[in-house]
């Protein structure tokens, strides 16, 4: 990679050039149909046939322009991954010949088969007929020679199937209570508050070789077994290190393919744990951040493969070193540029501030259940609560400046424009640098850090539209509240003031600046009502509840129908999850594990049986006693792997109930399989490698 592309042009200048964009769009449309094109963008009025049939035209000869053969509706089902159906261009005309057609209803709309995604019980299998609708608020892009038209998923009864419906309509619902807001503030020219939305997007790359060799990996994602390698993280030196050739050369293309897709990767570094890594992208509008981040792990997933890498985006891939997550970072702000949360330079920028922090602060202390069942995953569970990832428990860290800024408010005590000081470095030659009104916490779960709030729950493999549904739709409940009251008083400033104080009182419970790992803070949690939601399928159960139905459908996100089908989905795909994981466990132990283990007891018999004829004293050798302990413990091996097929057939018995089946494998199924691993990798320790056929951790995470 040399980092020019198309005759020496910099990458630079070739980012987003793959990219239907506005800039693309100003050039190849006449300026009325522009200007249509944009207000059903901006406001989400509807797009005349006519107009959509130019914009068809248009879209349709870029695209070929740029190489394209084909276009696809890129829509995102709730498998949680996206879906694509290609369709040529191309139209035989009848005399042998062909031409090229894309017609408006080519770009509207399209008709998926629907009946093989996940529907929850919204519609029966043989009800295949599905429907996808252009979203022309996120860009069309071109990627391996077909257009991607951005899309939303819905049933033919109108039902929704997807992630970025509700998600847009999350959306606007902060828009609209957001205005409100502002407007009470005095602000006239503010036309959209928006939320905005950064996904930093950790992940493991190990060695393709090592990668094919192990059944969990390709299958799972995960490791299933696997002793510790000598050396794993205890040194912290993997953290921001020196890059090695064949990692920067998958990073250097990963860079340049997503700059062309307009995606704008802006850090990329090292992680914690051997072969562990980070991108982090350029904030984006949450829809179009949750497009980009999809491409982001496709992008991953197909370019390591070029350079000899696997690329892991599972939440737990390798036990005893950090899992990887997806910190989402969530912000709020307007069409003009203004962040909501940020303190201003006066008394109403600062009092719009904290009604806006609040609002923060409310929406998490009111719905913690929620937000707790919208990351939950079977791979989240191995990861929340150990190895720098954050814990279960849902609180707030803002630092402590802030936190003694709102407890001054509550007392009622009069409060100024944040002190932004200097920072003493302590070292002559460094620069003073400002000051941050809020510090870092690494183990908090939903951090303040400055102008924005940094959600560290998420898993690495997840979809953003989950967690980000959650949040505006209870941020928009939460502002609408705010307005319903505001609106109504006769002293708007004194009724504010009176408002942010019973908010701060009512909601501080929720903020913790302290050690989230410590066992204190989880008796504290308790203490101050707090739920301590401990696994996935605890938090499956409340997805639907009575509150989080109340808040969906006032807001028109979902009906209660489509909620309930969101929670027997998340139910299923987690019992199929450990199902998975759990027969490849039983595959794996029964075909590599106990031949392995069964060809080192030949040899050690082998040279026992030569000591023996050499009249030596064996029952005093270390041979002897290590097959001792290899033979017990293989013994006990073949004894859990036994126990742990039973619960797999146990758990499958009870499918018909989705509950009890999902908890029947986390309670059962995933318990016995810590056990399975625990003698499994116990024999790995005792085993020579020469007899091992699994790539081991070492070489997993050290010869990367």
């Amino acid at each position: 990679m040399t980092g020019y592309s198309e005759e020496g042009i910099s990458m630079f200048d070739m980012f987003g050039a793959d990219v239907f964009s506005d800039e693309v769009m100003q050039q190849r449309l006449p300026k009325r149909i522009y200007n249509s094109l944009k207000a059903t963008i901006e406001t989400g009025s509807d797009l005349d046939k006519d107009i959509a049939e130019v914009v068809a035209a248009a879209m349709k000869d870029w695209a070929i322009e740029r190489g394209a053969t084909h276009f696809a509706h890129w829509f995102q089902p709730m498998t949680g991954m996206t879906a694509e159906k290609h369709e040529s261009f191309l139209e035989p005309t009848g005399n042998g010949r062909a031409i090229t057609e894309f017609s408006s209803n080519n770009l509207v709309k399209g008709e998926p088969d629907a009946s093989s995604f996940p529907s929850g019980g919204l519609r029966e299998t043989f009800e295949a007929r599905g429907y996808t609708s252009w979203d022309p608020s996120s860009p069309a892009f071109i990627k391996d020679k077909s257009l991607y038209i951005p899309s939303v998923f819905f049933s033919y009864t109108g039902n929704v199937l997807d992630k970025k419906t509700p998600l847009l309509r999350s959306m606007n619902s902060i828009n609209q209570e957001g205005l409100r807001i502002m407007r009470l503030f005095g602000d006239e020219t503010t036309r959209q508050v928006i939320a905005y939305m950064g996904a930093e997007q950790e992940y493991f790359l190990v060695p393709l070789e090592h990668y094919r060799k192990r059944k969990d990996l390709f299958i799972c994602g995960r490791t299933l077994f696997g002793a510790p390698a000598p050396k794993g993280q205890e040194f912290e030196d993997h953290y921001f290190s020196a890059i090695n050739e064949r990692v920067a050369g998958f990073m250097q293309e990963l860079d340049e393919s997503l700059w062309r897709l307009g995606v704008p990767a802006k850090i990329k570094h090292s992680e914690v744990a051997p072969g562990q890594f980070e991108l982090v992208p350029v904030f984006n509008t949450c829809n179009v951040a949750n497009d980009q981040n999809q491409l982001v792990m496709a992008c991953m997933n197909n370019i390591a493969p070029h350079h000899g890498l696997a690329c892991l985006l599972s939440e737990k891939p390798f036990k005893g070193v950090n899992g990887s997550g997806k910190h989402i970072n969530w912000s709020i702000g307007t069409d003009d540029g203004k962040n909501l949360l940020v303190p201003g330079d006066t008394a109403k920028e600062n009092a719009r501030f904290l009604l806006f922090l609040c609002a923060m602060l409310h929406a998490v202390d009111t719905y913690p259940e929620l937000l707790r069942a919208v990351i939950s995953s079977s791979g989240n569970d191995l990861r929340l609560g150990g190895d720098e990832a954050p814990p279960t428990i849902l609180s707030i860290f803002i630092g402590d400046e802030m936190l003694d800024i709102l407890e001054e408010i509550e007392k009622g005590r009069d409060y100024n424009t944040v002190d932004k000081g200097v920072m003493e470095l302590g070292v002559n030659i460094l620069p003073k640098l400002p000051k941050d009104i809020s510090d870092r916490n690494r183990t908090s779960p939903f951090a303040y850090t400055g102008n924005k709030f940094e959600f560290r729950m998420p898993g690495a493999s997840s979809s953003t539209a989950g967690p980000n549904i959650a949040l505006n739709t209870a941020y928009a409940d939460v502002l609408g509240q705010y307005a319903d009251r505001l609106e109504k008083a006769d002293h708007f400033w004194d009724e504010l003031s009176l408002l942010i104080v019973e908010e701060i009182r009512s909601h501080k419970r929720v903020v913790f600046n302290g050690n989230n790992y410590s066992d204190e803070w989880v008796e504290e949690a308790k203490r101050r009502g707090l739920p301590v939601i401990e696994q996935a399928v605890d938090a499956f159960i409340q997805y639907n509840s009575e509150k989080n139905a109340v808040l969906f459908t006032n807001h028109k996100i979902y009906t209660q129908e489509e909620l309930d089908s969101r929670r027997e989905i998340h139910l299923l795909e987690y019992s199929r999850r450990i199902n998975i994981e759990a027969l490849t466990m039983v595959e794996m132990a029964n075909k590599n594990i106990i031949p392995d283990v069964l060809r080192y007891e030949k040899l050690l018999l082998s040279i026992l049986r030569d000591k023996k004829d050499l009249h030596l004293n064996v029952s005093e050798s270390a041979e002897y006693y290590l097959l001792t302990e290899l033979s017990g413990c293989l013994n006990a091996f073949r004894s859990a792997v036994i126990k742990l097929d039973h619960a797999i057939g146990s758990a499958q018995a009870s499918q018909d109930d989705l509950t009890a089946c999902a908890y029947s494998y986390q309670d059962q199924v995933s318990e016995q399989m810590k056990i399975v691993r625990e003698l499994g990798d116990r024999l790995e320790v005792l085993c020579d490698e020469s007899v091992w056929s699994m790539p081991s951790y070492t070489a997993l995470l050290l010869e990367g």
